[in-house]
Formats: structure tokens, sequence, C-alpha cells
């Protein structure tokens, strides 16, 4: 390449304010922070598995609620929560672990919540000596909800209904799912269910394996809620062995279909106590799951209240605001609390990671996208640092 410099004054002014006397140092100046930035992009571009988002608390365009946790504090552990948008308010049911019940609280926000009631205990039945992990369906005036039910040693799927989503009926004495294929171990829990209108199905998704943390994904679809049939080829959702922050696990999604996709909102573990939450999408909702190439999107803070690990989202779009809330629990030690993240905008940032640029001073960068806008400020300094010389 051919520099040629038209213009010879010295004292020459940068917009560092530093003072370069000649246009050599011009060109030092220049290549000492073309190296500075080339040394930062290559730290990131050579680590594709981790990326800047294993360097954040949050990446993708999600940001946590700034004064969080939204519930927790004295009502002791608080954990895995489904929301409803319901009559114009947020139905949050969260596992509410010092009572070994689920618990109904109210917000018009989704930030400040009512006091919480108990809506369903544990039984007598021998299965659910425990009960937690929800997910709620509304459909025809009628709410569903199917919930985890727990001995100290197996893990249960259980369903009830409710005329007002308060008082609750079991339907049966017995589990609608048990674990029973290899895969499944002595546990299934964490049921995410909707209704599909088109097929007529109701289809959940569910985690199965181990009973501290369940280890994968499986689906299965009911004509009546009851009964139920697994998909032939499950799991249908594996940890990535390639990706650190999910290696371990994957379990406890929740599935939105929004516009022409399933997207799932999940739990990778790095290992048994470390979490952190992904996207991922498919086409129907089975296979072909693209992971998002920001995850994880929510990670443990520092020195916070959610500082070991980053549990169960449930995100909502709100179309009136504009945007998702995702409502997810939150560990430090042995304390879980609610907390809440925002994703402004609809569009959930499924585009390349990477971006390609040319340089006019060198061969096809790759700038990740976390750093095109310090990027931009670059070149915007060098051009303004020679727009007295003419370069060619």
């Amino acid at each position: 390449m051919t520099l040629t410099f038209q213009n010879t004054q010295k004292d020459t002014v940068s917009n560092a304010g530093t003072k370069l006397d000649e246009p050599r140092d011009v060109l030092m100046y220049k290549q000492i922070r073309m190296v500075l930035l080339g040394l930062f992009i290559t730290q990131i571009v050579m680590q594709p598995a981790l990326g800047l988002a294993w360097l954040l608390e949050t990446n993708g365009g999600w940001q946590k609620y700034k004064n969080n946790p939204v519930l927790g504090g004295k009502l002791g552990t608080c954990f895995d929560v489904a929301v409803l948008q319901d009559e114009g308010v947020y139905k949050m049911y969260f596992s509410w672990r010092p009572k070994r019940s689920l618990a109904l609280v109210e917000s018009a926000d989704g930030i400040n919540w009512s006091e919480p009631r108990i809506v369903l205990e544990p039984s007598d039945s021998g299965w659910e000596e425990r009960i937690n992990r929800p997910g709620i369906v509304k459909r025809d005036g009628m709410y569903h909800m199917w919930y985890t039910g727990q001995t100290r040693k197996q893990s249960y799927i259980g369903y009830v209904t409710s005329k007002n989503g308060v008082q609750w009926k079991r339907i049966g004495d017995k589990p609608v799912l048990s674990p029973e294929e290899p895969w499944e171990k002595v546990a299934v829990m964490c049921p995410h269910v909707i209704w599909d209108e088109e097929t007529g199905l109701y289809r959940m998704w569910y985690s199965a394996g181990d009973q501290y943390e369940p280890n994968a994904i499986g689906y299965a679809t009911s004509q009546n809620g009851m009964h139920w049939q697994r998909w032939d080829s499950n799991p249908i959702f594996h940890p990535d062995p390639k990706k650190d922050w999910e290696k371990h696990k994957v379990t406890a999604c929740q599935v939105v279909h929004h516009g022409d996709w399933y997207i799932m909102f999940y739990i990778g573990f790095s290992d048994e106590h470390t979490a952190h939450i992904g996207l991922a999408r498919s086409r129907n909702g089975i296979t072909g799951w693209e992971r998002h190439p920001a995850n994880p999107i929510i990670a443990p803070g520092k020195e916070t209240w959610d500082a070991n690990a980053c549990y169960k989202p449930y995100a909502i779009y709100d179309r009136q605001s504009d945007r998702w809330l995702l409502w997810y629990n939150g560990r430090r030690k042995r304390s879980e609390q609610i907390g809440l993240a925002f994703h402004e905008g609809e569009d959930l940032d499924w585009g390349p990671l990477r971006h390609e640029t040319k340089s006019r001073h060198g061969p096809l960068i790759l700038i990740h996208k976390p750093l095109k806008s310090y990027i931009n400020r670059f070149n915007q300094n060098e051009q303004e640092l020679y727009a007295q010389y003419k370069i060619r």
C-alpha cells in the first residue's frame, strides 16, 4: 500500500490531544491503535464458543432490571415460575420451597407483586410430597396447569384444572407423566405446555433425567391433557459439548410460538451448580433447533443476588410496550429469588453475530457485533486524524 502525503504541516493534533510532529508520527500512532484493537478482536474471534456473552451478565439486547430481585426476600426460596398475562394483569405461579407448594401473585407491571396465596398444596397420593415447577394454559375460559410432584427420589408430572386460576381440581390421583424411558432415569419435571389450535393438541416440552437437575429436554402431545404420547426420538434438545456454559445439561425450557418460529428459552449448565439462560429456535418446535448467536443471554452477576446461577426463564412479549419481559430465578449460595430482564423491541436479534467490513488499509476484517460501535468510532477518529492528508 502506498501513502502519499500532500501536506507536511507539523504539530498536527489528534482527537486524543496528542501532538504529532511529523506524518511518520501519525502513522505510528495509527499502527499502535490498530495493534491494540486487533488483539482485542482476536481474543473474541478465537473463542467463538464463549464470545463476549461469557464475559457479560446479559447479551443479545437483554438487560436485567436494576432493582432485582422482584420477589423473594422474607418469603424464603422462590423459584421456577410460570406467568400469564390475563385480565389486564400479570399472574405469576411460583414454586415456594418453604411451603412445598405453588403460590400465586399478581402485578400490573411485572415488577411489583401482591402478597402470595397458596393455590396448590401436596396431597397424600404418595408421589407429590412437594409441588413445584408449573406450566399454565388458559383455554376457553378454563385454566389448565401441569406441575411437578416430587418425592425424595423421584419426580412426576401432574395435571389440575380451574375455573378461576385460584381453586384447582386434580384430574385423577396419579401423575399424567412418569419416568419410563431410559433417558428419563428417575425424573420427569418442568412441564411447559401450549395449546395448538391447528392440530387440536396440547404440546408439552419437559425435562428428564437426574432428580437434582435433569439432563435434557423431551417432547410429548395430548388431545385431552391427561394421556400423553412421547416423541419417538426424545430427547429433542441436548447439551452442546462445544459450549462451556451449557456443556453439562440443558433443562427447564419455555417454548413460545412467535411468528414463524418456536422460540425456546432454556437453562444451560456448565456444571451441576452453575447455570445460565440461553435462547434457541425451531420451525416446528421439535427438530432443527438453532441456538442464538449471542448465547448465553443472561448470566450470573458478580457478588449479586444471582451470583451463582440463573435458572428457569419465563418470557412474555408485551405488544403494548413493545418489549419482552423475562422472569427467572437467581441463586446466591442457598438463597433463590425471582428477578426480571427486559428486551426492547419484538426482534430478538437473530442476525449474524459477526459483520464483515472492508478496511481501506488492509484485508477483510471480521467484526464481532458487540464491537461494532467501537469500530465505527475508531474509523471516525481515523478519518478526522487524516483529514488534512490525501491517502491512496
